[in-house]
């Protein structure tokens, strides 16, 4: 057979890859995420009982901040990672930016603070519990986002994996917001900062293995 008819035959009612095919992998797997970590955190913590004066409260929007945009640092970060031959270039402010952003509030508050109250600021009365707690709630989000990077094309598997976890420790944070009693910005700065370590480092090691295409 002629090659010229042969590639032209291939080529017949081929329609063109959607750019967009990324965002919508990773977009989809988010919300299923987040929704599934939510009822989780629901059902298996609580709502906070003053979450209606937690609305018209700016610290409690300012302890959402540091989740939220972990994980919008992470999204922009994983979503050039699963693209082969793409440069992370400098997306990774958009994670560093907001840890020290708030190291440097805790320390500014820790130092403004009474001797007496310094301790209970960093450890509060959670610290115990409250790393594996957003590591349980960040384990749904770990297991959607992995399965979406799975189907794209990291070439970076260990640090993609990383990210992916960072991203679902911001979601299981975001999540368990929704009933710690923490106000805290030490607390937030030490121990939120801890529980998205565990998922970061679970996905690193997850990555390696499981991100291969």
């Amino acid at each position: 057979m002629n090659t010229d008819l042969l590639v032209s035959l291939l080529a017949t009612d081929i329609a063109p890859a959607r750019g967009d095919i990324v965002k919508r992998y990773l977009s989809a797997s988010l919300l299923v995420a987040y929704i599934c970590a939510c009822t989780l955190a629901l059902v298996g913590y609580g709502l906070r009982p003053d979450m209606a004066a937690m609305l018209v409260t700016p610290l409690f929007w300012l302890k959402l901040a540091l989740p939220l945009s972990l994980a919008a640092g992470a999204y922009m970060m994983l979503e050039r990672l699963v693209r082969p031959g793409q440069a992370v270039g400098r997306r990774w402010t958009g994670i560093a930016i907001p840890i020290l952003f708030v190291w440097l509030a805790a320390l500014t508050v820790l130092w403004e603070a009474p001797d007496g109250l310094r301790a209970s600021l960093l450890m509060g009365k959670t610290w115990r519990t409250c790393p594996f707690n957003i590591a349980l709630l960040s384990m749904p989000c770990l297991c959607a986002v992995l399965f979406a990077a799975r189907q794209l094309a990291p070439t970076h598997r260990t640090l993609a994996g990383a990210v992916a976890g960072l991203l679902a420790g911001a979601l299981g944070t975001l999540a368990y917001c929704l009933h710690c009693p923490e106000m805290g910005v030490p607390f937030w700065a030490t121990w939120y900062l801890l529980g998205m370590a565990i998922p970061t480092v679970t996905g690193a090691f997850l990555g390696r293995q499981l991100l291969r295409w």
